[in-house]
């Protein structure tokens, strides 16, 4: 009998691409055969952070595309976690530790149980962060 393929899905900003994105990304791919990642729209980014990402939408699917961790790029348009699932129907969903215990990620967890996802919790990459990259750019402006 052949062993079930391990989908796994994860999402992101993406702006200014920095290692600790490839950190999640990489460290996602280990866990799953098949990773799909959702990039936030510029629309979804606005609403939710109040700020317009520097990279473009497409740019930003373009870069997260040709990462070799990743086999499918898919839009993120809103936080509908469940909704995506019922999209793409992923094993695993993978997240940054900083997210563990939360009531958002508590719920998710409880709203993925019954149909068998796992949400995985990876370490967060200390130090970086597109918020940092964006202090530094406006301190050095």
């Amino acid at each position: 009998m052949e062993k079930k393929k391990v989908i796994g899905y994860t999402t992101g900003v993406f702006d200014m691409f920095h290692v600790g994105h490839l950190n999640i990304i990489e460290r996602a791919k280990a866990q799953c055969d098949y990773l799909i990642v959702g990039v936030s729209t510029d629309e979804l980014v606005q609403h939710e952070k109040n700020k317009t990402p520097i990279i473009p939408f497409m740019d930003r699917c373009r870069i997260v595309n040709a990462i070799k961790y990743v086999d499918e790029v898919v839009p993120q348009i809103d936080k509908n976690k469940f909704a995506a699932w019922e999209r793409h129907h992923f094993d695993k969903m993978f997240v940054g530790s900083d997210w563990k215990g939360t009531p958002q990620w508590k719920k998710f967890e409880e709203e993925f149980a019954p149909v068998g996802v796992e949400i995985v919790y990876l370490d967060h990459t200390d130090g970086i962060s597109s918020t940092i990259l964006r202090d530094k750019l406006n301190k050095n402006a």
